[in-house]
């Protein structure tokens, strides 16, 4: 079995158009320890800002509540860390949580199929109770197909049903239609934020999603629908949730600000052995 490990970089950078007076902002960020998952070293650092909490969420998601500095007109929010990933062919296994695998199959704005998704569904090729796999890759090609990949376009609020009426979206939206689109077939499905290691650049703009659906005998299994795969070891799962809202990076309020502007940068790259350190250490077959 492959394995790698990946070095990643996350900043969130808040300005303020005035003072804060107070603000609390909710972290998932930082990586689940699950199976083909395994976090070798992560930090979180905050300026202007100080933890008020850490707890593990409904779905085994790790959070941080952290409370801003009165008068602060900026925070600063950096993890950076090492993950060790395996590659098990987008397969996470067997269901875990404080949430009974049926909750999954319920709905949410975001997820909720209209006309559209429904439309979109009928053309799927294969039965889904002979062949669920089968069917799950071919949904996903298939919202690949009609959904284009286009940033800019649409936002947080985006519903799956919103995206498929315009023809374009992004990961997110690409995750929603997936997860509604499982869900009105019986198959419960989940959303998953995280990393992303591109072939073609370590910085980016933004963290990535995709979705998970549970199918029998092998669990949950991760679809990729912007990408066309399945996750595999350049994949680090940091949040899990029935849609956006439930597996956001950042979430929270604030109060005596005017704008607020957000600017997230994102770095993820092979990690470099330091001295002493073999590459056998860092990437290994067994």
């Amino acid at each position: 079995m492959s394995r790698m490990r990946l070095a990643i970089r996350h900043t969130t950078h808040y300005s303020f158009g005035k003072p804060v007076m107070h603000a609390l902002q909710r972290l998932r960020l930082t990586p689940k320890e699950t199976q083909g998952q395994r976090i070798i070293e992560w930090q979180m650092h905050l300026e202007n800002a100080h933890a008020e909490l850490a707890y593990d969420d409904q779905h085994f998601n790790h959070v941080t509540l952290i409370g801003v500095e009165p008068g602060a007109r900026e925070v600063i929010v950096t993890c950076e860390g090492i993950v060790e990933t395996e590659d098990n062919a987008g397969v996470i296994g067997r269901h875990s949580g404080h949430l009974p695998l049926w909750s999954f199959l319920r709905q949410t704005p975001l997820t909720r199929p209209g006309p559209k998704m429904r439309a979109l569904l009928r053309e799927v090729q294969g039965p889904v109770e002979e062949a669920p796999l089968d069917f799950l890759h071919a949904l996903s090609a298939l919202i690949r197909e009609r959904v284009a990949y286009e940033t800019g376009r649409t936002h947080s609020a985006t519903t799956g049903e919103e995206a498929v009426s315009h023809g374009f979206g992004v990961c997110q939206d690409h995750a929603h239609i997936f997860i509604g689109a499982a869900r009105a077939t019986g198959i419960p499905a989940r959303y998953v934020s995280g990393y992303l290691m591109m072939d073609d650049r370590i910085d980016q703009e933004a963290t990535h999603a995709w979705a998970e659906a549970h199918v029998d005998g092998l669990g949950w299994v991760g679809f990729d629908v912007s990408n066309g795969i399945c996750p595999d070891p350049r994949y680090v799962r940091v949040a899990t949730g029935s849609d956006y809202r439930d597996a956001a990076p950042v979430t929270g309020i604030s109060f005596g600000g005017t704008e607020e502007v957000l600017r997230v940068d994102v770095a993820v790259s092979a990690h470099t052995p330091g001295p002493g350190q073999s590459q056998q250490q860092d990437q290994t077959t067994q």
